[in-house]
Order: C-alpha cells, then sequence, then structure tokens
C-alpha cells in the first residue's frame, strides 16, 4: 500500500480534480483526446498538476485516462501509447517532487469495449492494460487508479491484469449513475457487490467518480463503505453538465460542491477529490473542509 492510502486509514486525504474537461477549458480542442497534451501541451498539464497541489491536493492523478490501444484506434488515431502514458506519470512526477507527502496515481480508464457481449476477447484487454500500467509505472507513479469503470467484470479484469503487470498498489474506482438512488452503474452492478468483489479481487482501494454529480454520491458511498474494509475513495464530479452554445460546461461552484463533502466525510470517505468540472478551487475548498474537520477532532 503506498503512503497516502496507509495515510487515508487515519486521517483524509484529499485528491485532484478533473482533468480532461480542465485541460479542454485552458484550450485543448475539445473532442481530442487531451491525452496528447502529455507531448504537444506539457506546460498545461503541468500547470494544473501544479494548481492541483498548491490546493491541497496530496494525490495528483496523471493525465492518461483514455490512453489505452482500444480509445484509440476507435478514435483512429496513431500515437505512442507507451510514451503518452509515460510522460503523464512523468509530468506529475515532476510535479510531485516539488511538494511534500504528494503521490502520483497513474489514471487507466475502461477500454470502451463490453465484455458481457464479446466486443474483445479477454486476452486483448488484459494485454492492452498490463501495457498501460508497465508505461506509467516507467514513469514514476506511485499507484495506479483504474477509473469510471461500469463494467465490473472489465474492472475485476483490469485488477488482476494490472497487478500481474506492476508491483503497484491499485484502486479502483467505479461509475454509478444508474438506479433510484444512483446505487447501480450503467451496467447494472450495484454499489455492495462492486466492493464486496473489488476487495475479495486484490484492489487496494475502491470507490466511486464521475457519475451525476456530488449531490448523487452519498447512498453509492454508504453501500460502498458498508461491505468493505478497504480505503474508500470518492471523487464526484461538479454538478451535471450543461451546454453553453457547443461548448460543454460545468457550472456548480466550490462553495456549492463543498456543501456536500461534510456528509461524505461523515459516510467514512479516505479519499475525495473531484473529477469532471471540478477544478483546483472547487479541490482548495475541500482540502479547507478536511483541514478544519481535522481541527475539530483533535
Amino acid at each position: 500500500m503506498s503512503s497516502v492510502l496507509k495515510t487515508s486509514l487515519d486521517e483524509t486525504v484529499v485528491a485532484d480534480g478533473g482533468w480532461s474537461t480542465l485541460l479542454q477549458a485552458r484550450g485543448l480542442l475539445a473532442g481530442s483526446p487531451t491525452e496528447i497534451a502529455n507531448l504537444t501541451h506539457a506546460h498545461l498539464v503541468t500547470a494544473l498538476a501544479r494548481e492541483y497541489a498548491e490546493a491541497g491536493a496530496r494525490i495528483l492523478t496523471t493525465n492518461t485516462f483514455s490512453a489505452n490501444r482500444f480509445v484509440f484506434e476507435q478514435r483512429r488515431l496513431d500515437h505512442d501509447l507507451d510514451e503518452i502514458n509515460r510522460r503523464g506519470a512523468a509530468l506529475a512526477r515532476e510535479v510531485a517532487a516539488e511538494f511534500s507527502g504528494v503521490e502520483v496515481a497513474g489514471s487507466i480508464g475502461p477500454s470502451g469495449k463490453i465484455l458481457a457481449v464479446h466486443e474483445a476477447e479477454e486476452s486483448e484487454l488484459r494485454a492492452a492494460f498490463s501495457r498501460q500500467a508497465r508505461a506509467l509505472a516507467d514513469g514514476g507513479a506511485d499507484l495506479l487508479v483504474l477509473e469510471t469503470f461500469s463494467e465490473l467484470a472489465e474492472a475485476l479484469l483490469a485488477v488482476e491484469a494490472v497487478k500481474d503487470a506492476v508491483g503497484l498498489p491499485v484502486v479502483v474506482s467505479m461509475s454509478f449513475d444508474s438506479g433510484p438512488q444512483r446505487t447501480r452503474t450503467m451496467m447494472g452492478a450495484l454499489a455492495d457487490e462492486c466492493a464486496s468483489a473489488l476487495e475479495e479481487t486484490g484492489a487496494d482501494a475502491a470507490g466511486c467518480n464521475c457519475g451525476g454529480g456530488i449531490a448523487t454520491f452519498l447512498p453509492a458511498a454508504v453501500a460502498l463503505r458498508a461491505n468493505m474494509k478497504l480505503p474508500l475513495w470518492v471523487k464526484p464530479s461538479a454538478g451535471t453538465p450543461e451546454l453553453e452554445g457547443d461548448r460543454v460546461v460545468y457550472t456548480q461552484t466550490p462553495d456549492e460542491f463543498g456543501h456536500f463533502v461534510p456528509e461524505l466525510l461523515d459516510a467514512g470517505v479516505n479519499i475525495i477529490g473531484g473529477c469532471c468540472g471540478a477544478g483546483p478551487a472547487h479541490i482548495k475548498r475541500v482540502a479547507a473542509l478536511v483541514e478544519s474537520r481535522k481541527r475539530k477532532q483533535k
């Protein structure tokens, strides 16, 4: 287990916020994979990472979420995926080294293929996840986070693949955005069954991210906490996206986002940050609330 995961068992750890939505808001072309910016706009990537660390984040995720073979093939992109992932981890490592106690979480997203209908062979998926994990480890990641998974079978396969490939701790974060209380993934997996299965398969921490925004996260967080002993990782989006002309925007303010943080901490969340639309100002507000809570508990 990494240092920050160990720390999270005793005190709440703050993670960073969104990447693709924030980088697009800062000038990257919408619709193009922001992971390519690791090679073409490294200054934007390191600037955002530094702002997150300055805001109080102790975990910096890498700008590598979609940098896997299946996503890039679907988008007809021909780039060096190993270099994109290595560089993404190296950029985050560069910034983390400037701050005490900050670690790098190598971000791995789902393949976009559905195992249940055999859209890809298990061996191909394992190879893709393993390849990405090795490149992130080579770039300096301290841990790996499998983010925004909706199919439990794919998440379990990914855990096994990356653990076989590298010796890094693995966080698995599902996206719960279905059902009356938003406790089911799009593919129908319940939060409680995800928690139990992920703990059993060897995940070092588990939780949820993205979904329907922070206002909907409490039921899933409660279900996850009740069904596992692992550190609970939660990174909600800043509300739901809205259209402004041809741009997708998230309008939830840091204070509005922060309004829901105390109830998540009460539910037993160990690591808290943000996802789509949640920027450095949102993370600064989260960090202030976490610090205030620590002072009151002393």
